[in-house]
């Protein structure tokens, strides 16, 4: 049980050899490597879920700028644009991942799922997942397990570290275990939540971490709204038995990969890509200046 979490293709051989389901095995195995019970692992989970919602609807609700003043109540105007593009409940998947990692910018309390740059796309899939099709907490919270079993592997396998292995391995590995998620509430097979995962990081392999100043806020929240959407398109293909040719465990290994070999300025170290444009220099300036402005005034 210690090297479960190594692949999904032993994830799944377990499943099938002890007749568990994929959150079931989960459970057994934080259980045996935490020492935690069931009961206080739910609890865990339960508090989690609450703090995502929170985090949801102080985005959508109270006062969003940061300090840089680069997010400045994007979500809010999203959620309340009168003009869907393709629905509003699209609109609403976008505008609360926006909501959740915003409130991460502007210093309030989130989820790090798996991290806190990641941290808007979980909420935006859960939130609209259970309104749409009325599932339980109970169902989230297992859909969660099963989420946390997938960046377990993702970890071992690759990485869920923008310093290491680019924003494909934050927001993608973020995105991976919405796409889970959803399959798994929506009763998908084994096959079908791995093939979400597959699909899902196979859209975002190669993409870069290159947050504007250092901070993460630009471009870290508007993908974390484009990520949501991506857990949504995959799971969407998933369910409907589409195949992911690559299987889940080669895709992840690709990701490691790719992460492996990207150059260094392109792995949140704010020296290259959209953080290397001269906008985003004069802003880290601007950013930098305020900093330094500040700081007697914090000191006295």
């Amino acid at each position: 049980m210690a090297f479960l979490f190594d692949s999904f293709e032993h994830w799944k051989i377990y499943c099938l050899k002890t007749d568990k389901t994929l959150d079931e095995v989960v459970v057994e195995y934080e259980t045996e490597q935490k020492g935690r019970s069931e009961g206080e692992i739910i609890d865990g989970l339960g508090k989690a879920w609450k703090v995502m919602k929170e985090a949801v609807h102080s985005g959508l609700e109270e006062e969003m700028t940061s300090r840089s003043g680069m997010i400045n109540n994007g979500a809010k105007k999203v959620y309340r644009y009168p003009t869907p593009v393709l629905s509003k409940e699209f609109q609403n998947l976008i505008s609360r991942a926006l909501a959740a990692k915003e409130v991460n910018s502007c210093m309030g309390r989130v989820v790090a799922a798996p991290t806190a740059g990641a941290s808007g796309i979980m909420p935006g899939v859960l939130y609209t997942l259970q309104e749409i099709h009325q599932i339980s907490d109970k169902r989230i919270l297992e859909a969660m397990m099963v989420a946390a079993g997938i960046a377990i592997i993702i970890e071992q396998k690759a990485s869920i570290s923008g310093a290491v292995g680019g924003c494909q391995a934050e927001t993608g590995t973020a995105a991976a275990m919405g796409a889970g998620a959803i399959v798994f509430c929506l009763d998908g097979t084994i096959d079908q939540v791995f093939n979400a995962v597959a699909i899902t990081i196979q859209c975002m392999l190669g993409l870069v971490c290159d947050p504007v100043a250092g901070l993460v806020e630009i471009p870290c929240v508007v993908r974390n709204a484009s990520a949501a959407a991506i857990a949504n398109s995959s799971a969407q293909i998933a369910l409907a038995d589409v195949n992911s040719v690559i299987p889940v465990d080669e895709v992840i290994e690709a990701m490691g990969e790719i992460g492996a070999s990207m150059e260094t300025r392109y792995k949140e170290t704010a020296l290259g890509g959209l953080a290397a444009t001269p906008t985003a220099q004069k802003i880290a300036k601007r950013v930098l200046i305020r900093d330094i402005d500040v700081l007697p005034d914090q000191e006295s």
